[in-house]
């Protein structure tokens, strides 16, 4: 019986990745390079078979995962680096989601940063209903080889208190975790889309989003000003947009076995690594202070600042057009201009840190204005500034006045044409969608409206 296959393939062509996905499935490594020369692969190997302070390799072998749980649950499956046993049992929900039917799962090789989504049915018995203050349980069995050769079992149990959905909606607001539902619905969304078309797995999205809002949103139907979300919600629905844009949908411009790596490494990796890949970090280095954390955004580009941006499976470097000329007049070799070379290395040090830690070896870029690299820093921005507008981008769309938003696409300019609209348009169209058009459970009545709407912001900011 095999438990682990690792094949290593350097071809210019394609190596057949998504039509062997039963076989990457198991989650051994998968690296995407040029060739077996580049130091992109040469650094990822050598990850491969790193060891730890006690010379050991940082993996597991053929490992289990088998769930238990309360009455009041049933397991409806798993999405993440496994693949099903086929164990039956009375905790098997007959609602199936990822790798359903089984209370077990296989993981052929693990590392201390892979992960697996599971996911629960709350069942309602008649005859004994759910105790209203009672705790639900949820029992976590993983069985595997340890490097050393030992087989080593680990048992972990959770308990949550129960809470009635109609009654104590602020308890569970309270408990939402809105880092943790993004990857978990980044990870529903690339299996469906396994299977179904883009635009179905797309509108998918937005029916989740907008249902959410319907649930814990605060608003006055017919009007849109009085909508707000709580602090517990404000993220998600930017990580919504950023994962409609992101290559795990988008597969344009990818080759089947691209899109394969992508939604490889996005299915194995933890919350912090998810998150990079669905919405990239940018971080800004200036002369004003310290680096710091900016909007994804296209008004975060400026000639004075030099950009660092973390895509997990890109590190990018960009030079504002006012730092790319000083570079190039090799300012920074000045002894007086030495606050300048200190600025451009800060960037540089940084990178450093990630491409140690970060596996497999993200692709390192250093790019400026008008550059052809700059392309990847472009792809991921929210478009809200382009050569034809200028309006300022304003604070996060949750507790603001979506209709004063919606005046910020009053431009005197021609009309530009986008692949995408702005993060602020479309969250503008969902909260138009739920404050004016009724409640219903069959979003797919009103798709007429959305339409309406769609055409009335886009003929409002002149985008064709």
């Amino acid at each position: 019986m095999i438990r682990k296959l690792t094949v290593v393939v350097a071809i210019s062509s394609e190596v057949k990745v998504l039509e062997s996905h039963d076989v990457t499935r198991g989650r051994g490594h998968m690296v995407m390079g040029d060739s077996f020369n580049s130091s992109l692969f040469k650094q990822t190997f050598q990850k491969v078979l790193a060891k730890d302070q006690k010379n050991e390799l940082r993996m597991a072998f053929n490992g289990t995962l088998e769930v238990k749980c309360s009455r009041e649950l049933k397991v409806q499956g798993a999405i993440g680096s496994s693949v099903s046993l086929n164990v039956k049992s009375p905790l098997v929900s007959d609602t199936e989601i990822g790798m359903g039917n089984t209370v077990q799962w296989k993981m052929c090789t693990f590392t201390p940063s892979s992960t697996i989504a599971l996911f629960f049915e709350v069942v309602s018995q008649q005859s004994s209903p759910i105790p209203q203050g009672g705790r639900g349980c949820i029992q976590f069995i993983t069985q595997y080889q340890h490097a050393s050769g030992q087989r080593r079992i680990r048992v972990s149990t959770i308990a949550r208190n129960w809470a009635d959905a109609s009654a104590n909606i602020n308890h569970i607001s309270a408990g939402f975790d809105q880092e943790a539902a993004a990857v978990i619905m980044a990870r529903m969304a690339v299996y469906r889309a396994e299977s179904d078309d883009s635009p179905d797995v797309l509108r998918w999205i937005d029916r989740m989003l907008i249902r959410l809002c319907q649930k814990f949103g605060e608003y006055n139907k017919d009007d849109p000003n009085s909508f707000r979300l709580s602090e517990n919600f404000s993220l998600y629905p930017q990580f919504m947009y950023h994962l409609r844009r992101s290559q795990f949908l988008q597969v344009f411009n990818n080759s089947p076995d691209e899109t394969s790596f992508y939604r490889h490494m996005l299915m194995r990796e933890d919350l912090t690594q998810s998150l990079i890949m669905i919405q990239p970090i940018l971080y800004s280095y200036s002369f004003n202070g310290p680096p710091e954390p900016v909007l994804l955004d296209t008004s975060s580009i400026q000639p004075d600042r030099i950009l660092l941006m973390d895509t997990f499976f890109q590190i990018l470097i960009f030079h504002g057009e006012t730092i790319a000329q000083w570079r190039s007049l090799k300012y920074q070799e000045m002894p007086e201009y030495e606050n300048f070379r200190q600025l451009l290395q800060a960037p540089v040090d940084d990178a450093q840190e990630i491409l140690q830690t970060r596996f497999p070896m993200p692709r390192y870029i250093d790019t400026q204005q008008g550059g052809s690299q700059a392309r990847f820093l472009m792809a991921k921005v929210n478009p809200s500034q382009t050569h034809n507008n200028m309006y300022s981008y304003g604070g996060a769309i949750v507790g603001g006045a979506p209709m004063a938003i919606l005046g910020m696409f009053r431009w005197e300019s021609e009309t530009i044409i986008k692949e995408h609209v702005t993060v602020m348009l479309l969250l503008l169209m969902q909260i138009l969608l739920l404050c004016l058009v009724p409640m219903v459970d069959n979003l797919q009545e009103h798709t007429y409206y959305v339409h309406i709407i769609l055409y009335a912001s886009c003929t409002e900011a002149n985008i064709e």
